[in-house]
């Protein structure tokens, strides 16, 4: 064999290997990249399928599961935003009820172990429950909306295809939401093409700054590749008497939580304003002003922002644009995540 094909026959090896080495395929319909660390969630418990990944997201994306069948989950978590609601500094409800928080976006929740802005909920099988209950959002109960999906033929018989129970339970219902949220994995921006080294991707000089003032300023909270901790802290944000939220103490009642709230993923970041718990800020920029001149102190102030950020204009705009790159566009128009008008 000649050196050309030989060449030729390892090169094609090599490109194989990586793009078959890159994602982690887990449960059928779900998959991270293999470098990334094991997700928390307990898969022997609720099995990711096609056929649960498709329940849930009929589930997701139909209003059945508000009091007046009027909003779904797709109604404060667009796809095109992250899952987020956008242009809202705090969710909507029924009868245009306003909530108390802005939502979350919905990102690579197998690594969560908590859920919410303040933890409230502590597993993702039981997340839905809150929303749905909610009187400010869909105001319904898990039992009326148990009532009103067993009086759906269709539903009955995918339930069945599922649980193999065509009597629709509770637990069956939020593990069908669970199996799709779950699923919601963001790991294709152009900054991890350019981690992988793939498609021959590449930095600008702006993009390779930002990157370098993102590992220095914000990586201890907003922790690669999830950016995210996980954790709550608190960012210096001044109370706002109209909603007078405490975040992590008011699940913990410990002091020690008073104004802690999520770290927040800063995949698809650019997409997801309003920005804090509360929606405050419109703008990346006004985030960035924040933690330059706008923190208050307090006693559970992050101690990472004990000693003041420091950023000149040009520095914001570099980090403004290497935040662009965590933007997942094949996650946000995703056909496999957005409105089942068929299943496949």
């Amino acid at each position: 064999m000649s050196k050309k094909w030989i060449y030729i026959l390892l090169t094609g090896l090599l490109l194989f290997t990586t793009a078959f080495t890159v994602i982690k395929i887990k449960e059928n319909y779900f998959d991270y990249p293999d470098y990334w660390p094991v997700p928390v969630y307990d898969f022997k418990k609720n099995p990711v399928t096609k056929d649960g990944f498709q329940l849930g997201r009929k589930l997701f994306y139909d209003p059945i599961l508000s009091r007046d069948s009027s909003i779904s989950c797709a109604s404060c978590h667009l796809q095109a935003t992250g899952f987020t609601h956008v242009d809202h500094d705090l969710s909507h409800g029924i009868e245009g009820r306003i909530g108390t928080r802005n939502s979350l976006a919905l990102i690579n929740l197998a690594w969560n172990e908590s859920f919410m802005w303040d933890g409230g909920v502590n597993h993702i099988d039981m997340q839905a429950l809150q929303p749905i209950t909610n009187p400010d959002e869909m105001d319904s109960s898990l039992l009326e909306v148990v009532d009103k999906l067993n009086d759906i033929p269709e539903y009955r018989t995918l339930f069945y295809q599922v649980f193999n129970d065509s009597i629709i339970t509770g637990q069956h219902t939020l593990k069908a939401l669970s199996q799709f949220t779950i699923s919601l994995n963001s790991y294709n921006s152009k900054y991890d093409k350019y981690i992988r080294k793939e498609d021959h991707v590449t930095f600008s000089q702006q993009e390779l700054s930002g990157l370098e003032l993102f590992k220095i300023n914000c990586s201890s909270c907003h922790k690669e590749p999830l950016f995210t901790s996980t954790e709550f802290k608190n960012n210096g944000l001044s109370i706002d008497p109209t909603l007078n939220d405490y975040g992590r103490y008011r699940v913990t009642r410990d002091p020690l939580d008073s104004l802690k709230f999520r770290v927040p993923t800063l995949r698809n970041i650019q997409f997801t304003a309003p920005y804090m718990h509360d929606g405050r800020f419109e703008s990346l920029r006004e985030v960035l002003d924040h933690y330059t001149t706008g923190m208050e102190y307090s006693k559970t102030l992050a101690p990472e922002l004990n000693n003041k950020i420091e950023l000149t204009s040009n520095q914001k705009t570099d980090l403004l644009v290497f935040l662009k790159t965590l933007s997942d566009f094949e996650f946000l128009y995703n056909k496999k995540y957005s409105f089942p008008r068929t299943f496949n």
